[in-house]
């Protein structure tokens, strides 16, 4: 569950920007993100543990300053698409320099001696291409929905929780399932 703490700026900014004030979802979303990160290296958790907090971070700095100097960019109706386009980059991107996002997140509930086994970076290999595959599958059905209708309210709603709670149920499940697999 406090691997989910990390998500919060981005599902905060989901609530507050779905009103169509993307400024302050950003802003709130800035705040949050920064202030996980400060709790979090002051608590001493490594950047590898911080993935998700970190291009939170750099993600609402970027679309707060551009909220700000553009209000009513074009952009401004596809947020919740962009953040999804944003956590699908990051994921895919911690896989591309094979190191999974949710890699340094195990190693603090892993023990030591099964870090560098070829196992425990596959199965966290999976895990982040299955979050990664949640948002570009969310970020493609946002545009679409948001290109459609941008009053597709409930829509928009469903594919965001959907983008949330289905890699979350299976992140929960996948690492047991691995484990009985090989226990066997």
């Amino acid at each position: 569950m406090r691997g989910l703490i990390g998500f919060l700026p981005w599902i905060v900014y989901a609530f507050v920007a779905t009103s169509d004030e993307w400024r302050w979802g950003a802003i709130t979303g800035l705040v949050i993100a920064v202030v996980l990160v400060l709790i979090d290296r002051r608590s001493g958790k490594a950047w590898d543990e911080m993935v998700i907090e970190s291009s939170a971070a750099i993600f609402f700095a970027c679309l707060t300053a551009l909220s700000l100097a553009d209000p009513h960019s074009p952009l401004t109706p596809y947020g919740p698409a962009l953040v999804n386009v944003w956590l699908a980059g990051t994921a895919w991107g911690s896989l591309a320099i094979r190191k999974p996002f949710t890699l340094g997140i195990a190693r603090t509930r892993a023990p030591r001696e099964v870090w560098d086994h070829p196992r425990f970076y596959r199965l966290n290999a999976v895990l982040t291409a299955v979050w990664a595959l949640a948002f570009t599958a969310a970020a493609i059905a946002l545009t679409l929905v948001l290109h459609a209708s941008l009053h597709a309210t409930a829509l928009v709603v469903a594919i965001k929780v959907l983008s949330f709670v289905v890699p979350a149920a299976f992140t929960a499940w996948y690492p047991n399932h691995v484990r009985r697999a090989y226990a066997e």
